[in-house]
């Protein structure tokens, strides 16, 4: 019987491995200074790394841009696009570093927002989506609107950021089941505390009791995503309003971006 779960857990884990672990590769080139010196000026989360981590999310910003294709439909791509679409994919996973995204091959980014056939034209109301991932002959890739994009970086008060979001579903994907619970990321140990976690926070936002974006409300899927994005845009507002999903939050993603990373991620894994 033993042997039997053994086995099973292995199972489960393999494909789990095969979609974040990567080879740390050497870096492709050098990070441009004019590149440091946007995310220094746009990235809060950047901004707050001390200078070993910087060189951690550069070499990081470096691999995912050499591993996937970011392409404007109707917009032209600028550097800074390509920034803050690979700094929305490696804040996430910025406390796993040998982790990356082989379920993703194309990041695109529309004009505007758009509605569930990628569309751009038509009313507000028909084309209400800001990101999207793909699934069907979309398999593989993510569709961001991109001014939605940039807003996300750009106003230091929002907890909203639509490429954090986005890119939390891929990792809630990871592994065959959209439910939540990122296995690929949250110990066996968390997954009951999680799971409770998510009903009581869920019936506050259905009750209007709470500051998190009332779209977390909506399913146990759009949970994770919607307070991922409060937790890396306003880490020290929802450590003060919400101890407990931060402190939950910080195992999930063994970071503790509102400060004190030494101590968090020593308890977080101990």
């Amino acid at each position: 019987m033993i042997l039997k779960i053994a086995l099973i857990v292995f199972i489960i884990a393999i494909p789990l491995y095969f979609v974040f672990r990567k080879k740390r590769l050497p870096v492709p080139e050098t990070f441009p200074e004019k590149w440091r010196k946007y995310l220094l000026q746009e990235v809060k989360f950047y901004q707050a790394l001390d200078a070993e981590e910087r060189k951690q999310y550069e070499e990081d910003i470096l691999y995912f841009l050499s591993h996937h294709k970011i392409t404007g439909i109707s917009t032209e791509i600028t550097d800074e696009d390509r920034l803050l679409v690979a700094s929305s994919g490696v804040i996430p996973i910025f406390g796993f570093p040998e982790w990356h995204y082989s379920n993703l091959d194309e990041v695109i980014l529309y004009p505007q927002s758009f509605n569930h056939q990628h569309e751009t034209a038509g009313t507000t109301n028909e084309r209400n989506i800001l990101g999207m991932v793909g699934s069907g002959y979309m398999s593989g890739k993510m569709v961001l609107s991109r001014p939605s994009l940039r807003q996300g970086f750009e106003n230091e008060t929002t907890k909203s950021n639509v490429g954090i979001h986005e890119f939390v579903h891929l990792l809630d994907y990871a592994d065959g089941a959209t439910d939540g619970i990122p296995e690929a990321l949250l110990s066996h140990q968390y997954s009951i505390p999680w799971m409770q976690m998510i009903k009581t926070k869920m019936e506050e936002i259905q009750n209007g009791n709470t500051d998190i974006n009332p779209y977390g409300g909506v399913s146990e899927t759009e949970f994770l995503p919607v307070v991922s994005e409060y937790f890396f845009n306003r880490p020290r507002l929802m450590r003060d309003k919400h101890p407990e999903l931060y402190k939950a939050l910080q195992q999930v993603f063994q970071q503790d971006p509102a400060g004190d990373k030494d101590e968090a991620l020593a308890a977080a894994k101990g």
